[in-house]
């Protein structure tokens, strides 16, 4: 039996190249100047050159800007704000859902219709339409996406706190008069954090799709900054010279977003073995 549960439990080949690849995204994002100076320089009489050219692995694009440096400087705009959509999404689905899952009532019907009203909207169009009557940026368009994200996070929050509240060991607690923060602390949320945690993934995904989407259409970083979806967009005007200026940027967000994906799919795995 322990036999089995280890083999299951080893990891995988495509996990360990996903967690190779998010290293390396990782390192991008907390030393673009080191692998990367001087991204953002432009180079106009140079002009746009094809991939493999000297010096330039992936070209230029239009202002004469390397675009394997620009990809490298983009990580951490990529990265940054799908991060902060899931934290902050999971931190509002955990607080308004276990009220709602815990309480019932009143606040359980206000805060399930806010979910549900928002769910019915098209996610990525509210953002646009949001972010443009705001007047756009980055942290704007983050900011946006964390409201709109968290109504789902709130509804997996508090089906998992309602599945939880009529189990008997709970009526137990109840009973022995524990307190409500003890229950929460101690039984719920611990019951509960594998569904967060796996949410938590897709929601880091889900996020560095809808802030490139966002970026490409000119609502994310300003212009000229190093970003993906800012690169892809950039990348059209020049895709017949240098098709890499913006595949190499669609690439490295499709790869990304599958490796989160593959990587906190085997560790929910794994923890489930566990337990």
């Amino acid at each position: 039996m322990n036999r089995t549960i280890d083999t299951r439990a080893r990891m995988p080949r495509s996990v360990k190249i996903s967690i190779g690849v998010l290293i390396v995204i990782a390192a991008c994002m907390a030393f673009p100047n080191l692998f990367a100076p001087g991204a953002l320089n432009q180079d106009i009489a140079q002009g746009t050159l094809p991939a493999l050219s000297p010096g330039h692995l992936l070209g230029t694009d239009a202002l004469g800007r390397d675009v394997l440096k620009l990809l490298i400087a983009g990580a951490r705009s990529a990265m940054v704000g799908p991060i902060c959509i899931a934290v902050g999404s999971i931190l509002i689905g955990i607080l308004l859902g276990t009220i709602a899952g815990w309480y019932g009532g009143v606040a359980d019907w206000i805060i399930s219709r806010y979910a549900d009203i928002t769910l019915s909207m098209p996610t990525l169009l509210l953002a646009i339409v949001a972010a443009g009557i705001i007047g756009g940026g980055y942290w704007v368009s983050v900011l946006v996406m964390v409201i709109l994200y968290s109504p789902f996070d709130i509804r997996l929050v508090r089906s998992a706190v309602v599945a939880q509240k009529g189990k008997p060991y709970i009526e137990s607690a109840l009973v022995m008069r524990i307190s409500t923060g003890r229950i929460l602390s101690r039984h719920i949320f611990p019951n509960i954090s594998m569904v967060v945690f796996v949410n938590f993934f897709l929601n880091i995904a889900y996020g560095l799709v809808s802030m490139s989407s966002l970026s490409y259409l000119g609502l994310g970083v300003s212009p000229g900054d190093a970003d993906w979806g800012r690169q892809l967009s950039d990348g059209r005007g020049v895709l017949f010279d240098n098709p890499a200026a913006a595949l190499s940027a669609g690439i490295a967000i499709v790869v990304t977003a599958v490796c989160v994906n593959i990587v906190g799919n085997w560790m929910t795995e794994r923890s489930s073995l566990e337990s």
